[in-house]
């Protein structure tokens, strides 16, 4: 079991000889940009554990506002290079280093209602702004799985042939957000990779923490989205990170997610059984849900080495003995696209 955070912070960073392999064949230092959301500390440091197993010299930088100092801290003691920057601001955002490897993992989604314009700034006016300064790098561009409709629950998720049918205004900001990528990649030639994840989870945020915390307490889990995908957040960025040796100039296109379709129902009872405790639940599964079919990244990258299983047993005990939260609940249960 995982019993504290810096066991969980090495757990992540720990890479596998295949993201070792991949970060050694790529030629130049690597930008990771929003380097200090819920996903960006670890995508770093895995990034530099991998590039230092492999004997490199590149270089790793994390670009974010850096609004909290012992987050920027902690990165610079990994020897990860921080550069604190608004990239809504042009100087900032001229002041950026050249990278031939470029993580974009930007974006706004909590929030949303009632910011709509920044929203669509973050998300559709700043990617532009960063494919204009990188037009010769290797691009991966964090998206969302939110770009696709709901599905029914019985056909296995999107693929990425399906039909983009965004749900309100933060999914449709993603999807801007891809299209001004892909415009630019068009226009440059540059290689990109569009990853559309859905959903990463560690112990301490996600949506098998939502649903664990909450029969923990006693509360009500809602079954509004009766089904959901997720993969440990370690084995997600073990695949963004990959997904640098695809980029191509249309964008590749590339699912993210666990191979299950896990149903929220059964989860709760798991945890249920966990704590000795009866799961309490509200509303009754729908027909369809926000699903992705992750079967050409597993063809190209291999199963995720994190199970949903362990995922559960991991989060149970994390929960029980106290284990700290990010205080950042999924809200997976909206079908409305409402953040």
């Amino acid at each position: 079991m995982i019993e504290n955070v810096q066991q969980l912070e090495d757990i992540l960073s720990t890479p596998s000889p295949e993201v070792v392999e991949a970060l050694a064949g790529l030629d130049g230092d690597l930008l990771i940009i929003g380097g200090s959301g819920k996903m960006g500390p670890s995508l770093a440091r895995l990034a530099q554990r991998a590039i230092a197993e492999a004997g490199s010299n590149k270089r790793v930088r994390a670009v974010s506002r850096f609004s909290s100092p012992e987050s920027r801290q902690a990165l610079e003691q990994e020897d990860i290079e921080t550069i604190a920057a608004d990239l809504l601001n042009p100087d900032d955002l001229a002041a950026l280093p050249d990278a031939a490897n470029v993580i974009y993992m930007l974006g706004m989604k909590f929030g949303t209602t009632g910011r709509e314009y920044e929203t669509w700034a973050t998300n559709t006016y700043v990617p532009g702004r960063i494919a204009e300064r990188y037009p010769r790098s290797r691009i991966v561009v964090f998206s969302t799985g939110n770009v696709y409709p709901l599905t029914p629950v019985t056909r296995g998720g999107a693929t990425e042939e399906h039909p983009t049918g965004p749900t309100g205004e933060y999914a449709q900001s993603c999807l801007g957000r891809e299209r001004i990528f892909e415009y630019y990649s068009r226009r440059f030639g540059t290689p990109m990779t569009l990853l559309r994840l859905n959903y990463a989870i560690d112990l301490r945020y996600g949506v098998v923490y939502d649903i664990g915390r909450a029969v923990y307490e006693g509360r009500p889990v809602s079954l509004a989205m009766g089904n959901a995908n997720v993969i440990w957040q370690g084995d997600a960025n073990a695949f963004a990170l990959r997904a640098l040796t695809i980029c191509a100039s249309p964008p590749s296109i590339l699912n993210v997610t666990g191979p299950e379709t896990i149903s929220v129902r059964s989860v709760a009872e798991l945890f249920a059984s966990a704590f000795g405790t009866t799961p309490q639940f509200e509303g009754e599964e729908a027909p369809t849900a926000l699903l992705s079919n992750a079967g050409r990244a597993f063809r190209l990258f291999g199963y995720p080495r994190v199970t949903i299983q362990q995922m559960i047993e991991w989060t149970a005990h994390w929960i029980r003995q106290g284990g700290p939260n990010l205080a950042k609940p999924t809200h997976f249960q909206e079908r409305e696209g409402r953040f």
